[in-house]
């Protein structure tokens, strides 16, 4: 962890880093105290100790890629459903094209019987 994180640059990220994680919605403890923390070490207007900065980084990591992982999961679980759906919506349309074919044939079959049965 560089020594500069205190530089006004750096502290303007780190409270775009920290507007950004309180729009979402969290339930984690621990995230959410470390989130408390660095708001109100940047609201101080104080130098950011590195140490504070680095456990902070460490624990919005820890949260967001398991939050990640566990998305892309889902994701992936989605995509293979999709998938299944797909193909399924193939297999019935072409099932349709081939009943609606047996219903035009069985439809001439009795027209001609119906002529027949006329004469």
């Amino acid at each position: 962890m560089p020594a500069d994180l205190a530089q006004p640059v750096e502290a303007e990220a780190l409270r775009a880093l920290v507007a950004e994680i309180a729009r979402f919605y969290v339930s984690d403890r621990a995230l959410r105290r470390a989130q408390q923390k660095m708001a109100g070490l940047l609201s101080s207007g104080g130098p950011l100790p590195p140490k504070a900065v680095s456990a902070y980084l460490a624990e919005v990591r820890r949260y967001f890629e398991g939050f990640e992982r566990e998305a892309r999961s889902h994701l992936r679980d989605v995509d293979r459903r999709l998938a299944q759906v797909s193909q399924l919506q193939f297999n019935l349309t072409a099932e349709r094209g081939v009943t609606a074919r047996r219903v035009e044939a069985t439809q001439g079959v009795l027209a001609r019987i119906a002529q027949l049965g006329e004469q």
